[in-house]
């Protein structure tokens, strides 16, 4: 039983004009931020989806970043390895022709003179950065020149070459993730595009005896590789052949020897990266030196880059050995070419990939944009429909209330 009383008719009309224009409101706000849900509670459900899918969403746009990032310093390192194709391609025609014996020595050092500016132009590559200044073939040391240069006094010229380039970047990998959990590996390091040879280590140092005094830890071409108390040189040679890396191990059967090689053209890398295993079997000089020019003194080590196979050939015919032209340069500047192609198809199907996953991810965004819609967008339609009902509704109870306010307990007492 409700009480009559003077203020009734005002404190109902003001309860159900503050309802009303909560509701007025609440349309009015879903029609401004084009949004259905406007607080969780207005469908608990539909807001847990919505922030999942949003959630989603930016990481499939990070996703399509990356590989779109990835593609573009692809097309940029591939172009100049397109480059260093053609000057090797250059370099083994002069290498041809230098063999024949039917020029005379002055023809090559004319010859000579040609080889080692396409050397500058082939270093010129490998010292290459992108437009944000990182280094294009130093690994994941972006901030470094790629390669240093040495020059010296060589035999049949008056003024100093290109002696030496040595390799100034590492052995890491960029992993990108270009899905969930799903990653592509980026190699940059310039010690592996711009070998020549199959690189190949002999210790000479019995390793037979060996046995680990300690747990240690020694890095392969970047793979780490824990090494037990008690193992012995079987057990070591065993890790390395599994440990994933570019690199094989053996016992030289007449010295006993560690014997390392590479599996495609690359230089090795070694390293104690605690412990001294590497070092006590005569592999490395000191775990204090940096690799790749680590390498014991002791050790015979074979298998160049194709900067030394273009040297080779720059010197050869300064010295207007003929012989040496058409033997060892000559199969060593096809052994870059070919290296040299793999790593532009390895390169090749890195960008492929990237761009597959960048159309895939593009379509998955779409799809859940369109979820996002579907749980979040508003009917704009029923909303604007719903609205010009509650305004009038509004306007009714305006009117209503207005002549409600001249009536008093009298008028019930008649």
């Amino acid at each position: 039983m409700r009480r009559i009383s003077t203020n009734m008719n005002n404190n109902d009309v003001q309860y159900r004009l503050r309802n009303h224009e909560s509701k007025l409101n609440t349309v009015n706000n879903q029609l401004g931020s084009q949004r259905r849900i406007q607080q969780l509670r207005d469908d608990p459900i539909a807001a847990g989806h919505l922030v999942r899918y949003q959630s989603f969403k930016g990481r499939i746009d990070t996703f399509e970043t990356n590989a779109q990032t990835v593609t573009e310093k692809l097309t940029v390192r591939e172009g100049y390895m397109n480059d260093s194709l053609q000057i090797m391609q250059r370099v083994r025609e002069l290498a041809v022709a230098g063999a024949n014996g039917t020029f005379t020595k002055e023809d090559l050092v004319n010859m000579a003179s040609e080889v080692d500016e396409l050397l500058k132009q082939l270093i010129q590559n490998a010292n290459a950065v992108d437009q944000d200044g990182n280094s294009l073939f130093a690994g994941t040391n972006t901030k470094s020149t790629a390669f240093d240069v040495e020059l010296g006094n060589v035999a049949g010229s008056a003024v100093p070459l290109i002696e030496t380039v040595t390799y100034n970047g590492n052995v890491d990998t960029n992993r990108i993730e270009i899905d969930e959990n799903q990653y592509l590996n980026v190699d940059n390091s310039g010690n592996r595009t711009f070998w020549a040879e199959h690189q190949q280590l002999f210790t000479g140092r019995d390793a037979s005896g060996w046995q680990a005094d300690r747990d240690s830890v020694i890095a392969v071409d970047g793979h780490q590789i824990e090494i037990k108390r008690g193992d012995n040189v079987y057990s070591l040679i065993s890790k390395i052949n599994d440990s994933g890396a570019a690199v094989k191990a053996s016992i030289d059967p007449v010295s006993n020897g560690l014997n390392l090689i590479t599996t495609d053209p690359r230089q090795l890398w070694l390293e104690d990266i605690s412990g001294t295993t590497f070092t006590d079997l005569g592999v490395i000089s000191s775990p204090e030196q940096r690799p790749p020019y680590n390498l014991n003194n002791d050790a015979v080590v074979s298998g160049g880059s194709m900067f030394d196979s273009v040297i080779a050939l720059r010197d050869a015919m300064l010295a207007g050995d003929h012989e040496s032209i058409g033997g060892r340069v000559l199969g060593t500047i096809d052994q870059s070419v070919d290296n040299l192609v793999t790593r532009i198809a390895e390169a090749g199907s890195e960008h492929e990939r990237a761009t597959l996953n960048i159309a895939r991810n593009s379509q998955t965004s779409l799809n859940v944009t369109q979820m996002i819609s579907t749980e979040g967008d508003l009917d704009f339609t029923k909303a604007v429909t719903d609205m010009r009902m509650l305004d009038y509704v509004h306007q009714a109870t305006l009117s209503v209330a207005g002549k409600l306010y001249s009536s008093s307990l009298l008028n019930y007492m008649r």
